[in-house]
């Protein structure tokens, strides 16, 4: 049984590796991990009443 849920999740892994994309601003990924929102690419400042 777990031999075969291993074996299904590496074929999943590996199909979607076709579609994943490199990250191509590996400076900004830390911003992301803090919390921080894009929009169409651009950093989106959080106003104060939503920081509070």
């Amino acid at each position: 049984m777990l031999i075969s849920k291993l074996s299904c999740a590496q074929a999943l892994t590996e199909s979607a590796q076709n579609r994943w994309r490199a990250v191509n601003a590996p400076h900004l990924v830390a911003l992301v991990r803090a919390g921080a929102r894009f929009e169409r690419g651009v950093l989106v400042e959080r106003r104060e009443q939503d920081a509070a």
